[in-house]
């Protein structure tokens, strides 16, 4: 399907974000055809269709607007200030960081950029399992070619594949393994190595420089710093949205927003905790349930020659079977962040011994690796306070080993003299001929593994039966008539590779049954 309102897109987009100290402590109450609740793939693309239709949405987002200009290319200045509990939002357990952008934008702003598609296989599980046959490929595909239309999605140019990444192919290639150029979401790529602080430079086509200021010059009103509380329900419809703006020296102002349809797009951790609260939704039992996240480790590899694995995109290669993530299917995506980092992935030792080994740094080439984990986690509020409970289930860790067992042999196979793991005490393989001795002596269990996951899913599992799902085929809530739910909370599964794409997608597609129906 040809798409013709690319043609459409303002060459020059600005965004206007009315932020809290603009709003008088008296609050405000808003009229709007849509309201929208979070700011980031799912909520802006859908406030981007349904602006172009002609509808008066409004917007709100948690985060702070932090223009692009702002962006000091430093992690923990990011991590502080551009992510959901500062950068320390774990599991239950404390180890496993779970890391989602808490700004306009979200976490399209602090991702590495990577876009696949929802694997084959996984769509056609959702057909099979979950009486999803609306999802097929050929029905998502123009959905797909719309947004990569939009955002510059390409596999990385030969000068866009760095040192690292040509190592992690030519390692693949030797045994076998498909690899290649990640995909990516960037225009004329600077190769600066610092997407997860944010892009300075507005090359990579985020939410911040792409949909929400094509929406806003639209029309639709973009509240920053306004969180979402509670709903006012009629029937089987929310008529009203309350939230709370916090301004810099922590006045609170109410904002009322009624709206004749409810998008919730908060992500797969928020968009449930604000259902439980409100206590609605939930006849089948199932919100909060099916939480996954594609755990991952990294994995470095010592060579002779000098790598600076972190020098240029930060994701610039991978290698796996992504075609069938349901049959132990694994992928590794070349990248490191910087050598400060590597002391947080990698267990660097104490003293003399961690100087040293912080020397060797930029003789490592390093991946981090995906699995296809099941949804065995659930997010739940105990009291007010968030908890998010999961750890790899031990069907998930044999995925697990396979990706490390891959990840060191193509290191060997490209010269690498030294592998190490990411266990919490040092763990390396120093002879080819030791690999599969090593993985297979490690074992799953808490607080062993530095984890790490960008892909919270699951948590308001779509489906055609509403005993067994939240949210219907069209995206919308099975118990409610006027409320959607477009972001990664609807996934029935996990889908191995990163889910911003498939996100974009599914917010497109929903947004056209939105229209449909309207």
């Amino acid at each position: 399907m040809t798409d013709e309102r690319t043609a459409e897109l303002p060459s020059l987009p600005v965004l206007r974000v009315t932020q809290p100290n603009e709003i008088p402590d008296s609050g405000l109450r808003l009229q709007a055809d849509v309201v929208i609740v979070g700011s980031g793939a799912a909520g802006a693309v859908t406030a981007y269709e349904l602006s172009r239709s002609g509808a008066k949405v409004v917007v709100l987002e948690a985060g702070p607007h932090i223009p692009s200009n702002r962006f000091q290319e430093h992690a923990p200045t990011a991590l502080e200030t551009l992510y959901e509990d500062h950068g320390n939002q774990l599991n239950t357990t404390g180890d496993l960081a779970i890391l989602q952008g808490k700004c306009i934008g979200g976490s399209t702003v602090v991702n590495a950029a990577v876009c696949f598609r929802a694997p084959d296989q996984v769509l056609r599980h959702w057909a099979s399992e979950h009486g999803l046959d609306n999802l097929s490929s050929e029905a998502l595909a123009p959905y797909f070619e719309r947004v990569e239309k939009n955002l510059f999605i390409h596999p990385n140019e030969p000068h866009e594949v760095n040192y690292n990444g040509r190592l992690l192919i030519e390692g693949a290639e030797k045994i076998g393994v498909p690899a290649g150029p990640t995909p990516r979401n960037v225009k004329s790529c600077a190769l600066s190595g610092h997407c997860i602080s944010g892009c300075r430079t507005d090359r990579k086509q985020s939410m911040l420089v792409t949909y929400l200021p094509w929406a806003s010059q639209l029309g639709a009103t973009i509240l920053s710093g306004t969180r979402a509380e509670t709903f006012e329900v009629r029937n089987r419809r929310i008529t009203a949205v309350q939230a709370s703006a916090i301004d810099e020296d922590g006045t609170k102002k109410p904002v009322r927003v009624e709206a004749g349809l409810v998008i919730i797009a908060a992500g797969a951790v928020q968009t449930p905790l604000l259902f439980q609260r409100n206590e609605i939704g939930n006849s089948s039992g199932q919100i909060g349930l099916n939480f996954a996240c594609h755990p991952s480790l990294a994995v470095f590899g010592e060579h002779e020659n000098d790598v600076y694995a972190w020098v240029g995109a930060t994701i610039t290669a991978h290698a796996g079977d992504i075609e069938n993530p349901l049959k132990g299917g694994y992928l590794l995506e070349a990248g490191m962040v910087g050598p400060v980092v590597t002391s947080a992935w990698i267990d660097g030792g104490i003293g003399r011994d961690f100087v040293d080994f912080m020397q060797r740094s930029k003789k490592f080439q390093a991946a981090v690796t995906l699995i296809h984990d099941h949804n065995v986690g659930r997010v739940y509020l105990d009291g007010d306070r968030k908890q998010i409970e999961y750890d790899i289930d031990d069907r998930d860790f044999e995925s697990v080993r396979e990706a490390l067992r891959g990840a060191a042999r193509m290191y060997f196979a490209a010269g690498a003299r030294r592998v190490y793991l990411p266990v919490t005490r040092r763990t390396t393989i120093d002879r080819e001929s030791d690999i599969d001795s090593v993985i297979n002596g490690l074992r799953n269990g808490k607080h062993m593994y530095r984890l790490t996951s960008y892909h919270p899913q699951g948590t308001m599992r779509m489906g055609a039966d509403p005993a067994k799902s939240v949210v219907g085929p069209d995206g919308r809530c099975h118990d409610l008539d006027n409320v959607y739910v477009p972001d990664a909370s609807l996934f029935p599964s996990s889908l191995l590779v990163n889910p911003q794409l498939t996100v974009y997608g599914m917010a497109s597609y929903i947004s056209d049954r939105i229209l449909a129906r309207a």
